[in-house]
């Protein structure tokens, strides 16, 4: 699969990817910006103090703000929370096959270890 078009959705909090398939045909995933976010390439394997894995929360009401391309590398995807990182297009494309899988098994990371996913402060736009 290649990537044709991003589309950011910030009211629904979304990012829709036009895909090409092999066949040549078009095929769209809608992945959040939360799933993104804590799916950051960034923090694959990063480890507690402990030694757990790294779980990632509070991320429900980021926002994906900007994608760069950054040539060979992917997509710099730069969040409102002050992150950002690199996406392949490949690991973009197992993000969207996996979804369902990933998203799944994050909700039950949160809830084993008592995170949460709401914002940590509340906060409003104007």
């Amino acid at each position: 699969m290649l990537i044709k078009t991003f589309t950011l959705n910030t009211k629904q909090k979304s990012l829709l990817i036009d895909f090409y398939t092999q066949n040549n045909t078009l095929t769209t995933h809608i992945l959040s910006f939360e799933y993104l976010r804590i799916s950051s390439p960034d923090s694959i394997g990063k480890k507690t103090k402990s030694g757990q894995p790294q779980i990632i929360s509070h991320k429900k009401e980021v926002i994906l703000s900007n994608i760069e391309s950054v040539a060979k590398h992917g997509y710099r995807f730069i969040y409102d929370d002050g992150h950002s990182a690199i996406y392949s297009e490949e690991y973009i494309q197992l993000l969207a096959k996996e979804y369902e899988v990933r998203w799944q098994h994050y909700l039950a990371d949160i809830k084993a270890n008592g995170y949460s996913r709401e914002a940590m402060i509340d906060f409003k736009q104007l």
